[in-house]
């Protein structure tokens, strides 16, 4: 894992999840999350078996669910726009019963390319594993703009 994306320290001081929690308050025009800490925000990031089985196998994702979906991926995207210095765009086309794609383009090139599905059931188990998909696919964003900087920098 490259250094620059990757804290030591586990997941609370994580690169990613200290963009990730950016990411959601920025979002709180009113100041309504000010006094809460980081850990109440990336709750709704965390279903764990039970919470997991307790949810419809089919179901329409509500807007939360959508924006805690853009959230993630703006947060990979923003470590992706640190470690290149090449501006990343997320694009997020989904359909109302929950698949869709996510995808991240620089300049001309598609850096992370995600098909989703049970978009109502997003969220990954442990804060641990949610730091490590995110650095994951920031680290593949990173990669895929090394190997292609003339189309990541095309205009």
């Amino acid at each position: 894992m490259n250094e620059a994306l990757r804290t030591s320290g586990g997941p609370s001081v994580s690169v990613f999840v200290q963009e990730l929690v950016k990411q959601v308050r920025a979002q709180d025009t009113y100041g309504a999350w000010d006094k809460k800490g980081d850990e109440p925000l990336l709750a709704s990031f965390i279903l764990d078996k039970e919470k997991r089985r307790s949810m419809p196998v089919v179901g329409d994702p509500d807007a939360q669910t959508l924006a805690r979906v853009e959230f993630f991926y703006n947060a990979v995207g923003l470590l992706i726009e640190r470690e290149t210095g090449i501006m990343v765009s997320p694009l997020m086309k989904m359909h109302q019963e929950g698949f869709g794609r996510m995808v991240l383009i620089a300049g001309r090139l598609v850096v992370v390319n995600r098909y989703l599905r049970d978009v109502h059931r997003f969220g990954f188990p442990t804060l641990e594993k949610l730091a490590e998909e995110g650095e994951k696919l920031a680290q593949a964003g990173v990669e895929m703009i090394r190997r292609f900087p003339e189309a990541a920098r095309f205009e």
